[in-house]
C-alpha cells in the first residue's frame, strides 16, 4: 500500500517537472521566436549606417550590436542561417525606419536595399543656386572639379549655350555616392524629354523659331507669376507682344541681367541700360532662360491664353490686373501702386 503512494507521488513529481520544463520551453520558444519580429530600438543616432566589402555575417551582426541596433547576434545569425541568407548580405549605405525588425532588416540586407538619398531642384532659381545644392549634398559623389558652365555643358553633352534652365526642377531620389555628373546628365535629359513631346504636339501658330524660345518664355512666365493659375495668361500677353513685336518689358529678365547688381530695386538707369536681358530697350526674347522653369510655366508657354491683353501689373495680393490697352494699364499701375 506505502509502496503504491509512493509511486504516485513520484508520478505527481514527474508529471509536475515535465510541465515546468514544458513551460519553460515554451517561454523559450515565444521569446525565441518572437524576436524575429519585434521592433528594434532604432534612433536618429543609428538609423544610418554603412557595411563594406567584403564583410561576413559576424563582422556585420558586431556592428549592428555596437551600433545598438541588435541586442544579441545569436538570434540573429540563427535566423540568417534558417534562411539561408548568410552568405547573401550585401555591402551599402542603410537607413531604417524606426518600426523595423530583425526579419525586415534581414531582407534588406539580403535584398541590397540600400537607402535612397533626394536632392531638389527648384523652379524659379538659377543654375548657380542649383549648383550650391550639389555641392552642399554630403551624400552626393563630387566628381565635377570646376562647375564652370561651358564645363558642365560638355560634361553633359549639352547643345545650349548656356547651362542656365536646361535642367528640369522636381526632386531626385539617388543612392549613396551618386556622382553629381550623373544627377545633373538625368535632370538635363527629364528636361529635353518634357520639352520635345510638347514641342512635337505644339500649335503652329505660336511665334517661336525653335523649342530652345520655348523654354525662354517658359523661364520669364516662371518669374512673373506668384499664382500658378495665371502663367497662360501671362504667356498670351507675352505671346501677344512676341506677335507684333512689341517689347516684352519684363522686369525679371532686367532683374537677371542686373546680376548680383540688383538690390531689391529696379531704377530708371536700370531700365535704360542697354544689354542682352533688358526686354525694356530690346525686342524679341533674351538669349536664354533666366531661371529653370515648372512644368506649369512650360505648358503655357506652349499653351498660352487666347486674350486681347497686351499688360499685366502686380496688385499686391500675388494677383495681377490684365489690361486690352495702354491707358487702362496706366490706370491700373495708378490704382494699384497707390495701394
Amino acid at each position: 500500500m506505502k509502496s503504491i503512494k509512493f509511486l504516485n507521488l513520484s508520478n505527481s513529481i514527474n508529471l509536475i517537472k515535465r510541465r515546468k520544463f514544458f513551460i519553460i520551453f515554451l517561454i523559450l520558444l515565444v521569446w525565441f521566436f518572437s524576436y524575429f519580429f519585434m521592433p528594434l530600438n532604432i534612433s536618429e543616432e543609428n538609423a544610418s549606417f554603412e557595411i563594406d566589402s567584403g564583410k561576413n555575417l559576424g563582422q556585420i551582426t558586431n556592428q549592428l550590436i555596437e551600433m545598438r541596433v541588435l541586442k544579441d547576434s545569436f538570434r540573429f545569425k540563427f535566423f540568417s542561417h534558417i534562411f539561408g541568407k548568410t552568405e547573401s548580405l550585401k555591402r551599402g549605405h542603410y537607413r531604417l525606419e524606426n518600426s523595423i525588425t530583425p526579419y525586415e532588416l534581414l531582407k534588406i540586407l539580403a535584398d541590397g536595399r540600400e537607402a535612397l538619398y533626394s536632392i531638389r531642384f527648384i523652379e524659379g532659381k538659377v543654375f548657380s543656386d542649383l549648383i550650391l545644392e550639389l555641392k552642399n549634398n554630403k551624400h552626393i559623389k563630387h566628381e565635377i572639379t570646376s562647375y564652370k558652365e561651358k564645363d558642365i555643358l560638355r560634361i553633359i553633352s549639352a547643345d545650349e549655350p548656356t547651362a542656365e534652365g536646361i535642367f528640369f526642377p522636381d526632386s531626385y531620389y539617388f543612392y549613396k555616392n551618386t556622382s553629381d555628373i550623373e544627377i545633373l546628365k538625368n535632370s538635363y535629359k527629364v528636361m529635353k524629354g518634357k520639352m520635345k513631346n510638347l514641342w512635337d504636339n505644339r500649335d503652329l501658330d505660336l511665334p517661336y523659331k525653335n523649342i530652345y524660345e520655348v523654354l525662354i518664355m517658359a523661364s520669364i512666365i516662371e518669374k512673373e507669376i506668384s499664382i500658378k493659375s495665371e502663367a497662360p495668361m501671362v504667356a498670351g500677353v507675352f505671346v501677344n507682344r512676341l506677335n507684333i513685336n512689341m517689347p516684352l518689358q519684363s522686369d525679371p529678365t532686367v532683374i537677371f541681367g542686373m546680376r548680383h547688381r540688383y538690390d531689391g530695386n529696379i531704377r530708371k538707369s536700370d531700365l535704360r541700360e542697354v544689354n542682352d536681358f533688358n526686354t525694356y530697350r530690346r525686342r524679341g526674347l533674351p538669349p536664354s532662360p533666366i531661371s529653370s522653369p515648372s512644368l506649369n510655366s512650360i505648358i503655357a508657354a506652349f499653351n498660352p491664353e487666347k486674350t486681347d491683353a497686351l499688360y499685366f501689373v502686380a496688385k499686391g495680393d500675388r494677383t495681377h490686373h490684365f489690361s486690352k490697352t495702354l491707358s487702362e494699364h496706366n490706370a491700373a499701375v495708378r490704382k494699384y501702386q497707390k495701394k
